[in-house]
Protein backbone atom coordinates (compact mmCIF):
# COMPACT_ATOMS: atom_id res chain seq x y z
CA UNK A 1 0.00 0.00 0.00
CA UNK A 2 1.29 3.46 -0.80
CA UNK A 3 0.32 6.94 0.31
CA UNK A 4 -1.33 8.63 -2.66
CA UNK A 5 0.11 11.42 -4.73
CA UNK A 6 -2.43 13.74 -6.27
CA UNK A 7 -3.08 13.32 -9.99
CA UNK A 8 -4.33 15.96 -12.42
CA UNK A 9 -7.85 14.65 -11.82
CA UNK A 10 -7.37 14.87 -8.05
CA UNK A 11 -6.39 18.52 -8.38
CA UNK A 12 -9.40 19.38 -10.56
CA UNK A 13 -11.82 17.60 -8.25
CA UNK A 14 -10.28 19.10 -5.11
CA UNK A 15 -10.70 22.57 -6.56
CA UNK A 16 -14.36 21.87 -7.39
CA UNK A 17 -14.93 20.72 -3.81
CA UNK A 18 -13.00 23.59 -2.25
CA UNK A 19 -10.62 21.28 -0.41
CA UNK A 20 -7.31 22.11 -2.07
CA UNK A 21 -6.16 24.23 0.90
CA UNK A 22 -7.60 22.31 3.82
CA UNK A 23 -6.33 19.38 5.89
CA UNK A 24 -7.31 15.99 4.53
CA UNK A 25 -7.35 12.45 5.80
CA UNK A 26 -4.37 10.31 4.92
CA UNK A 27 -5.17 8.37 1.73
CA UNK A 28 -3.48 5.08 0.92
CA UNK A 29 -4.10 3.50 -2.48
CA UNK A 30 -3.17 -0.06 -3.30
CA UNK A 31 -3.09 -2.17 -6.43
CA UNK A 32 -2.40 -1.21 -10.00
CA UNK A 33 -4.74 -1.44 -12.94
CA UNK A 34 -5.47 0.49 -16.10
CA UNK A 35 -8.60 0.15 -18.21
CA UNK A 36 -7.93 0.17 -21.95
CA UNK A 37 -9.23 3.49 -23.23
CA UNK A 38 -8.30 6.56 -25.27
CA UNK A 39 -8.82 8.67 -22.14
CA UNK A 40 -7.77 8.04 -18.56
CA UNK A 41 -10.95 6.38 -17.33
CA UNK A 42 -9.07 4.76 -14.45
CA UNK A 43 -7.69 8.09 -13.27
CA UNK A 44 -11.12 9.69 -13.28
CA UNK A 45 -12.69 6.78 -11.40
CA UNK A 46 -9.98 6.80 -8.75
CA UNK A 47 -10.14 10.57 -8.26
CA UNK A 48 -13.93 10.58 -7.94
CA UNK A 49 -13.94 7.67 -5.49
CA UNK A 50 -11.13 9.30 -3.51
CA UNK A 51 -13.05 12.57 -3.34
CA UNK A 52 -16.15 10.87 -1.95
CA UNK A 53 -14.07 8.97 0.59
CA UNK A 54 -12.13 12.10 1.61
CA UNK A 55 -15.30 14.11 2.14
CA UNK A 56 -16.77 11.26 4.17
CA UNK A 57 -13.63 11.08 6.31
CA UNK A 58 -13.73 14.83 6.96
CA UNK A 59 -17.38 14.66 7.99
CA UNK A 60 -17.21 11.64 10.30
CA UNK A 61 -13.74 12.22 11.73
CA UNK A 62 -11.80 9.35 10.16
CA UNK A 63 -8.02 9.66 10.07
CA UNK A 64 -7.17 7.32 7.20
CA UNK A 65 -8.77 6.31 3.92
CA UNK A 66 -7.69 3.21 2.00
CA UNK A 67 -8.72 2.63 -1.61
CA UNK A 68 -8.15 -0.38 -3.84
CA UNK A 69 -7.54 0.64 -7.47
CA UNK A 70 -8.65 -2.61 -9.07
CA UNK A 71 -11.91 -2.74 -7.13
CA UNK A 72 -12.57 0.93 -7.86
CA UNK A 73 -12.64 0.10 -11.56
CA UNK A 74 -14.81 -2.96 -11.01
CA UNK A 75 -17.30 -0.83 -9.09
CA UNK A 76 -17.64 1.23 -12.28
CA UNK A 77 -19.34 -1.79 -13.83
CA UNK A 78 -21.45 -4.74 -12.75
CA UNK A 79 -20.37 -5.82 -9.27
CA UNK A 80 -22.73 -8.74 -8.69
CA UNK A 81 -22.31 -12.37 -9.80
CA UNK A 82 -25.52 -14.38 -9.27
CA UNK A 83 -25.29 -17.97 -8.06
CA UNK A 84 -27.80 -20.30 -9.76
CA UNK A 85 -29.96 -17.49 -11.12
CA UNK A 86 -29.51 -14.92 -13.87
CA UNK A 87 -29.70 -11.15 -14.17
CA UNK A 88 -32.01 -9.79 -16.86
CA UNK A 89 -30.37 -8.13 -19.85
CA UNK A 90 -29.58 -4.50 -19.05
CA UNK A 91 -29.96 -3.24 -22.64
CA UNK A 92 -33.00 -3.19 -24.90
CA UNK A 93 -32.29 -5.20 -28.10
CA UNK A 94 -32.68 -2.11 -30.31
CA UNK A 95 -30.32 0.11 -28.30
CA UNK A 96 -26.90 0.73 -29.80
CA UNK A 97 -24.86 2.34 -32.56
CA UNK A 98 -26.11 2.40 -36.16
CA UNK A 99 -24.56 3.47 -39.43
CA UNK A 100 -26.32 6.37 -41.19
CA UNK A 101 -25.73 7.57 -44.74
CA UNK A 102 -23.14 10.05 -43.48
CA UNK A 103 -21.75 8.59 -40.25
CA UNK A 104 -23.04 7.00 -37.07
CA UNK A 105 -25.80 7.53 -34.54
CA UNK A 106 -26.53 5.98 -31.15
CA UNK A 107 -30.12 5.16 -30.26
CA UNK A 108 -30.97 4.76 -26.56
CA UNK A 109 -34.16 2.73 -26.24
CA UNK A 110 -34.07 1.19 -22.76
CA UNK A 111 -37.07 3.27 -21.68
CA UNK A 112 -40.24 2.02 -23.45
CA UNK A 113 -41.44 5.48 -24.44
CA UNK A 114 -38.02 6.30 -25.88
CA UNK A 115 -38.15 3.09 -27.92
CA UNK A 116 -41.64 3.96 -29.16
CA UNK A 117 -40.52 7.44 -30.21
CA UNK A 118 -37.57 6.05 -32.17
CA UNK A 119 -39.62 3.37 -33.95
CA UNK A 120 -42.30 5.91 -34.78
CA UNK A 121 -39.78 8.24 -36.43
CA UNK A 122 -38.20 5.41 -38.40
CA UNK A 123 -41.42 3.60 -39.25
CA UNK A 124 -39.63 0.46 -38.09
CA UNK A 125 -40.49 -2.66 -36.15
CA UNK A 126 -38.83 -3.40 -32.81
CA UNK A 127 -36.23 -5.45 -34.66
CA UNK A 128 -32.58 -4.49 -34.80
CA UNK A 129 -32.14 -5.46 -38.46
CA UNK A 130 -35.20 -3.49 -39.53
CA UNK A 131 -34.03 -0.47 -37.55
CA UNK A 132 -30.57 -0.71 -39.14
CA UNK A 133 -32.08 -0.71 -42.64
CA UNK A 134 -34.23 2.32 -41.90
CA UNK A 135 -31.42 4.27 -40.23
CA UNK A 136 -29.22 3.91 -43.34
CA UNK A 137 -31.52 6.22 -45.27
CA UNK A 138 -31.08 9.10 -42.80
CA UNK A 139 -28.37 11.67 -42.23
CA UNK A 140 -27.09 11.41 -38.68
CA UNK A 141 -27.98 14.97 -37.63
CA UNK A 142 -31.42 14.83 -39.22
CA UNK A 143 -32.24 11.57 -37.46
CA UNK A 144 -30.90 12.81 -34.14
CA UNK A 145 -33.09 15.90 -34.41
CA UNK A 146 -36.19 13.92 -35.41
CA UNK A 147 -35.85 11.39 -32.58
CA UNK A 148 -35.25 14.08 -29.97
CA UNK A 149 -38.24 16.14 -31.16
CA UNK A 150 -40.38 12.99 -30.96
CA UNK A 151 -39.40 12.51 -27.30
CA UNK A 152 -36.69 9.90 -27.79
CA UNK A 153 -32.97 9.78 -27.09
CA UNK A 154 -30.36 9.75 -29.86
CA UNK A 155 -26.83 11.03 -30.39
CA UNK A 156 -25.11 11.74 -33.68
CA UNK A 157 -21.45 10.78 -33.49
CA UNK A 158 -19.14 13.79 -33.48
CA UNK A 159 -15.41 14.30 -33.53
CA UNK A 160 -13.84 15.94 -30.50
CA UNK A 161 -13.34 19.08 -32.57
CA UNK A 162 -17.01 19.06 -33.65
CA UNK A 163 -18.14 18.99 -30.04
CA UNK A 164 -15.65 21.66 -28.98
CA UNK A 165 -17.18 23.98 -31.61
CA UNK A 166 -20.80 22.98 -30.93
CA UNK A 167 -22.88 25.53 -28.98
CA UNK A 168 -23.56 22.95 -26.27
CA UNK A 169 -19.96 21.81 -26.15
CA UNK A 170 -18.85 25.41 -25.71
CA UNK A 171 -21.43 26.01 -23.00
CA UNK A 172 -20.37 22.94 -21.03
CA UNK A 173 -16.68 23.86 -21.32
CA UNK A 174 -17.44 27.16 -19.57
CA UNK A 175 -19.32 25.57 -16.68
CA UNK A 176 -17.71 24.60 -13.36
CA UNK A 177 -17.38 20.92 -12.61
CA UNK A 178 -19.83 21.50 -9.75
CA UNK A 179 -22.26 24.43 -9.60
CA UNK A 180 -22.62 25.50 -5.95
CA UNK A 181 -25.25 27.73 -4.40
CA UNK A 182 -25.73 28.69 -0.75
CA UNK A 183 -29.01 29.53 0.97
CA UNK A 184 -30.14 30.92 4.28
CA UNK A 185 -31.38 28.14 6.53
CA UNK A 186 -32.83 27.88 10.01
CA UNK A 187 -31.29 25.61 12.63
CA UNK A 188 -30.91 22.21 10.96
CA UNK A 189 -31.08 19.11 13.14
CA UNK A 190 -28.21 17.03 11.84
CA UNK A 191 -26.99 13.61 12.96
CA UNK A 192 -23.92 13.36 15.15
CA UNK A 193 -21.81 11.89 12.30
CA UNK A 194 -19.77 9.87 14.78
CA UNK A 195 -17.70 7.65 12.46
CA UNK A 196 -20.73 6.89 10.24
CA UNK A 197 -23.68 8.57 8.52
CA UNK A 198 -26.18 6.98 10.92
CA UNK A 199 -29.32 9.09 11.20
CA UNK A 200 -28.86 10.83 7.84
CA UNK A 201 -32.04 10.72 5.74
CA UNK A 202 -31.48 10.84 1.98
CA UNK A 203 -34.42 11.07 -0.41
CA UNK A 204 -33.36 9.41 -3.66
CA UNK A 205 -35.19 10.63 -6.79
CA UNK A 206 -32.65 9.28 -9.26
CA UNK A 207 -32.53 7.26 -12.46
CA UNK A 208 -29.81 5.22 -14.14
CA UNK A 209 -27.01 5.49 -13.31
CA UNK A 210 -25.01 8.32 -11.76
CA UNK A 211 -27.55 9.30 -9.11
CA UNK A 212 -28.05 5.74 -7.82
CA UNK A 213 -24.26 5.36 -7.59
CA UNK A 214 -24.12 8.43 -5.35
CA UNK A 215 -26.87 7.30 -3.01
CA UNK A 216 -25.52 3.74 -2.88
CA UNK A 217 -22.23 5.12 -1.54
CA UNK A 218 -24.08 7.08 1.15
CA UNK A 219 -26.17 4.04 2.10
CA UNK A 220 -23.08 1.90 2.51
CA UNK A 221 -21.67 4.20 5.16
CA UNK A 222 -24.81 4.48 7.26
CA UNK A 223 -27.28 6.83 5.58
CA UNK A 224 -30.94 5.87 5.44
CA UNK A 225 -31.70 6.10 1.71
CA UNK A 226 -35.28 6.00 0.47
CA UNK A 227 -35.62 5.69 -3.29
CA UNK A 228 -38.90 6.80 -4.87
CA UNK A 229 -39.91 5.70 -8.37
CA UNK A 230 -43.05 6.21 -10.47
CA UNK A 231 -45.42 3.22 -10.58
CA UNK A 232 -44.13 1.66 -13.80
CA UNK A 233 -40.45 2.68 -13.96
CA UNK A 234 -38.05 -0.16 -14.82
CA UNK A 235 -34.29 -0.60 -14.93
CA UNK A 236 -34.11 -4.24 -15.96
CA UNK A 237 -30.80 -5.86 -15.23
CA UNK A 238 -29.65 -3.08 -12.90
CA UNK A 239 -31.91 -3.38 -9.86
CA UNK A 240 -29.40 -5.57 -8.02
CA UNK A 241 -26.76 -2.88 -8.56
CA UNK A 242 -28.70 0.31 -7.84
CA UNK A 243 -30.87 -0.76 -4.89
CA UNK A 244 -28.15 -2.10 -2.58
CA UNK A 245 -28.56 -0.64 0.90
CA UNK A 246 -31.74 1.27 0.05
CA UNK A 247 -35.46 1.12 0.72
CA UNK A 248 -37.29 1.39 -2.61
CA UNK A 249 -40.84 2.69 -2.78
CA UNK A 250 -43.23 4.15 -5.34
CA UNK A 251 -45.36 7.29 -5.54
CA UNK A 252 -47.64 8.52 -8.30
CA UNK A 253 -47.26 12.28 -8.23
CA UNK A 254 -50.46 12.71 -10.21
CA UNK A 255 -52.35 11.58 -7.09
CA UNK A 256 -53.02 14.04 -4.28
CA UNK A 257 -52.30 11.55 -1.49
CA UNK A 258 -48.95 10.61 -3.01
CA UNK A 259 -47.99 14.26 -3.41
CA UNK A 260 -48.76 14.79 0.26
CA UNK A 261 -46.57 11.79 1.13
CA UNK A 262 -43.66 13.10 -0.97
CA UNK A 263 -43.89 16.50 0.67
CA UNK A 264 -43.80 14.87 4.09
CA UNK A 265 -40.71 12.88 3.10
CA UNK A 266 -39.04 16.01 1.74
CA UNK A 267 -39.78 17.92 4.93
CA UNK A 268 -38.08 15.22 7.02
CA UNK A 269 -35.07 14.60 4.75
CA UNK A 270 -31.61 16.04 5.28
CA UNK A 271 -30.65 15.49 1.63
CA UNK A 272 -32.43 15.09 -1.69
CA UNK A 273 -30.55 13.69 -4.68
CA UNK A 274 -32.26 13.69 -8.05
CA UNK A 275 -31.43 12.97 -11.66
CA UNK A 276 -34.59 13.91 -13.50
CA UNK A 277 -34.15 15.90 -16.70
CA UNK A 278 -34.00 19.64 -15.91
CA UNK A 279 -37.54 20.96 -15.83
CA UNK A 280 -39.19 17.58 -15.17
CA UNK A 281 -39.69 18.10 -11.43
CA UNK A 282 -40.76 21.70 -12.09
CA UNK A 283 -43.59 20.44 -14.31
CA UNK A 284 -44.71 18.22 -11.45
CA UNK A 285 -44.72 21.21 -9.12
CA UNK A 286 -41.49 20.31 -7.34
CA UNK A 287 -38.85 22.63 -8.75
CA UNK A 288 -35.98 23.71 -6.54
CA UNK A 289 -37.84 26.71 -5.13
CA UNK A 290 -40.75 24.52 -4.08
CA UNK A 291 -38.46 21.87 -2.61
CA UNK A 292 -36.71 24.52 -0.56
CA UNK A 293 -40.05 25.99 0.49
CA UNK A 294 -41.03 22.56 1.84
CA UNK A 295 -37.66 22.13 3.58
CA UNK A 296 -35.48 25.27 3.85
CA UNK A 297 -32.56 23.30 5.33
CA UNK A 298 -32.32 20.54 2.74
CA UNK A 299 -29.10 19.74 0.87
CA UNK A 300 -30.12 19.49 -2.81
CA UNK A 301 -27.81 17.70 -5.27
CA UNK A 302 -28.89 17.22 -8.88
CA UNK A 303 -27.69 15.83 -12.18
CA UNK A 304 -28.29 16.61 -15.84
CA UNK A 305 -27.01 14.93 -18.99
CA UNK A 306 -25.83 17.90 -21.05
CA UNK A 307 -25.10 20.61 -18.51
CA UNK A 308 -27.00 23.50 -16.99
CA UNK A 309 -26.50 26.14 -19.68
CA UNK A 310 -26.66 26.11 -23.47
CA UNK A 311 -29.32 25.03 -25.98
CA UNK A 312 -29.30 21.37 -24.90
CA UNK A 313 -29.53 21.97 -21.16
CA UNK A 314 -32.97 20.28 -20.99
CA UNK A 315 -32.21 17.46 -23.42
CA UNK A 316 -32.67 13.85 -22.36
CA UNK A 317 -29.45 11.89 -22.19
CA UNK A 318 -27.47 9.04 -20.72
CA UNK A 319 -23.79 8.15 -20.39
CA UNK A 320 -23.54 6.24 -23.67
CA UNK A 321 -25.14 8.99 -25.78
CA UNK A 322 -23.03 11.73 -24.21
CA UNK A 323 -19.95 9.67 -25.12
CA UNK A 324 -21.09 9.66 -28.76
CA UNK A 325 -22.03 13.34 -28.93
CA UNK A 326 -18.85 14.51 -27.20
CA UNK A 327 -16.44 12.76 -29.58
CA UNK A 328 -15.21 10.06 -27.22
CA UNK A 329 -16.68 7.19 -29.28
CA UNK A 330 -15.26 8.55 -32.53
CA UNK A 331 -11.83 9.04 -30.94
CA UNK A 332 -11.90 5.43 -29.78
CA UNK A 333 -12.82 4.26 -33.27
CA UNK A 334 -9.99 6.25 -34.86
CA UNK A 335 -7.24 5.32 -32.42
CA UNK A 336 -8.18 1.64 -32.33
CA UNK A 337 -8.46 1.51 -36.11
CA UNK A 338 -11.95 0.01 -36.17
CA UNK A 339 -14.89 0.75 -38.47
CA UNK A 340 -17.42 1.18 -35.64
CA UNK A 341 -17.78 3.61 -32.71
CA UNK A 342 -15.88 2.51 -29.61
CA UNK A 343 -17.54 3.29 -26.29
CA UNK A 344 -15.53 3.67 -23.09
CA UNK A 345 -14.79 0.34 -21.36
CA UNK A 346 -17.19 1.22 -18.53
CA UNK A 347 -19.89 3.85 -18.06
CA UNK A 348 -17.26 6.18 -16.68
CA UNK A 349 -19.32 9.35 -16.98
CA UNK A 350 -22.08 7.85 -14.84
CA UNK A 351 -19.81 6.41 -12.19
CA UNK A 352 -17.37 9.30 -12.07
CA UNK A 353 -20.22 11.80 -11.78
CA UNK A 354 -22.00 9.61 -9.24
CA UNK A 355 -19.09 9.54 -6.82
CA UNK A 356 -18.62 13.29 -7.31
CA UNK A 357 -22.29 13.73 -6.39
CA UNK A 358 -21.70 11.74 -3.21
CA UNK A 359 -18.70 13.95 -2.46
CA UNK A 360 -20.84 17.05 -3.02
CA UNK A 361 -23.49 15.80 -0.57
CA UNK A 362 -20.87 15.13 2.09
CA UNK A 363 -19.12 18.48 1.62
CA UNK A 364 -22.44 20.32 1.84
CA UNK A 365 -23.30 18.51 5.08
CA UNK A 366 -19.91 19.29 6.60
CA UNK A 367 -20.24 22.98 5.78
CA UNK A 368 -23.84 23.07 6.97
CA UNK A 369 -22.78 21.62 10.30
CA UNK A 370 -20.24 24.45 10.59
CA UNK A 371 -22.28 27.45 9.39
CA UNK A 372 -25.93 26.32 9.33
CA UNK A 373 -26.32 27.14 5.64
CA UNK A 374 -27.89 24.62 3.24
CA UNK A 375 -26.44 24.27 -0.24
CA UNK A 376 -27.28 22.94 -3.65
CA UNK A 377 -24.86 21.32 -6.08
CA UNK A 378 -25.40 20.65 -9.77
CA UNK A 379 -23.32 18.27 -11.88
CA UNK A 380 -23.62 16.85 -15.39
CA UNK A 381 -22.41 13.93 -17.47
CA UNK A 382 -21.27 16.27 -20.24
CA UNK A 383 -19.10 18.28 -17.84
CA UNK A 384 -17.50 15.08 -16.59
CA UNK A 385 -16.84 14.13 -20.22
CA UNK A 386 -15.16 17.51 -20.67
CA UNK A 387 -12.99 16.77 -17.64
CA UNK A 388 -11.91 13.45 -19.18
CA UNK A 389 -11.16 15.00 -22.56
CA UNK A 390 -9.30 17.96 -21.02
CA UNK A 391 -6.80 15.55 -19.48
CA UNK A 392 -5.82 14.52 -23.01
CA UNK A 393 -6.44 11.65 -25.39
CA UNK A 394 -3.94 8.90 -26.10
CA UNK A 395 -3.48 5.57 -27.78
CA UNK A 396 -5.04 2.87 -25.59
CA UNK A 397 -2.82 1.26 -22.97
CA UNK A 398 -3.17 -2.47 -22.37
CA UNK A 399 -3.92 -3.41 -18.73
CA UNK A 400 -1.30 -5.30 -16.69
CA UNK A 401 -1.43 -9.01 -17.51
CA UNK A 402 -0.55 -10.08 -13.97
CA UNK A 403 -3.58 -8.54 -12.30
CA UNK A 404 -5.30 -10.99 -9.96
CA UNK A 405 -9.03 -11.36 -9.43
CA UNK A 406 -10.62 -9.01 -6.94
CA UNK A 407 -12.05 -10.23 -3.65
CA UNK A 408 -15.74 -11.20 -3.77
CA UNK A 409 -18.05 -11.43 -0.77
CA UNK A 410 -21.12 -13.62 -0.36
CA UNK A 411 -24.40 -11.72 -0.43
CA UNK A 412 -28.07 -12.64 -0.26
CA UNK A 413 -30.31 -10.61 -2.56
CA UNK A 414 -34.08 -10.66 -3.02
CA UNK A 415 -33.55 -12.87 -6.09
CA UNK A 416 -31.16 -15.34 -4.52
CA UNK A 417 -27.55 -15.83 -3.39
CA UNK A 418 -24.75 -14.01 -5.15
CA UNK A 419 -21.20 -12.82 -4.79
CA UNK A 420 -20.28 -9.15 -5.04
CA UNK A 421 -16.92 -7.48 -5.52
CA UNK A 422 -15.71 -6.09 -2.20
CA UNK A 423 -16.11 -2.31 -2.01
CA UNK A 424 -12.84 -0.45 -2.66
CA UNK A 425 -13.05 2.07 0.21
CA UNK A 426 -12.39 1.68 3.93
CA UNK A 427 -12.20 4.38 6.60
CA UNK A 428 -9.88 3.61 9.51
CA UNK A 429 -9.96 0.00 8.34
CA UNK A 430 -13.77 -0.27 8.18
CA UNK A 431 -15.62 -0.75 4.92
CA UNK A 432 -19.30 -0.18 4.20
CA UNK A 433 -22.15 -2.10 5.79
CA UNK A 434 -25.18 -2.65 3.57
CA UNK A 435 -28.13 -2.73 5.96
CA UNK A 436 -30.63 -3.65 3.26
CA UNK A 437 -30.23 -6.34 0.65
CA UNK A 438 -30.64 -5.48 -3.01
CA UNK A 439 -34.35 -5.69 -3.77
CA UNK A 440 -36.86 -4.76 -6.49
CA UNK A 441 -38.19 -1.27 -7.05
CA UNK A 442 -41.45 -0.60 -5.19
CA UNK A 443 -40.69 -3.28 -2.57
CA UNK A 444 -40.92 -1.00 0.50
CA UNK A 445 -43.28 1.60 1.92
CA UNK A 446 -42.76 5.27 1.17
CA UNK A 447 -41.70 6.13 4.70
CA UNK A 448 -38.55 6.60 6.71
CA UNK A 449 -37.66 3.65 8.95
CA UNK A 450 -38.93 4.27 12.48
CA UNK A 451 -35.38 4.46 13.83
CA UNK A 452 -34.56 7.27 11.38
CA UNK A 453 -37.50 9.56 12.16
CA UNK A 454 -35.70 10.90 15.22
CA UNK A 455 -32.12 10.72 16.39
CA UNK A 456 -30.82 14.06 15.14
CA UNK A 457 -28.85 16.42 17.28
CA UNK A 458 -30.89 19.36 18.63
Amino acid sequence: MNVSEDSWFDAQVSEALGQSRMPRARVAREGAFQLTSVVDVSGLALAAMTAAAQQLALLVGAAEVSIDRRRTELWCGMTLRPENWALPEAWDPVAGNYRTKDGWIRLHTNVPRHLSATLRVLGADADRDDVARKVLSWGRLDLERAVVVAGGVAAAMNRLSDWAAHPQGRAVANEPLIHWQEFTGSQPRLPAFAKTLDGLRVLDLTRVLAGPVATRFLAGFGASVLRIDPPHWREDGLEAEVTLGKACASLDLHKAEDRTRLESLLSEAHVVVHGYRPGALDRLGYGECRRREINPDIIDVSLSAYGWTGPWRKRRGFDSVVQVNSGLAQEGMTRLGTDKPVQLPVQALDHGTGYLMAAAVLRALRLQRADGRPRSARLSLARTAHLLISNGVRDPIAPPSSETCATELAEMTHWGPARRVAFPVALDGCGPVWRRQAAPFRSAKAEWPASERQGAEP
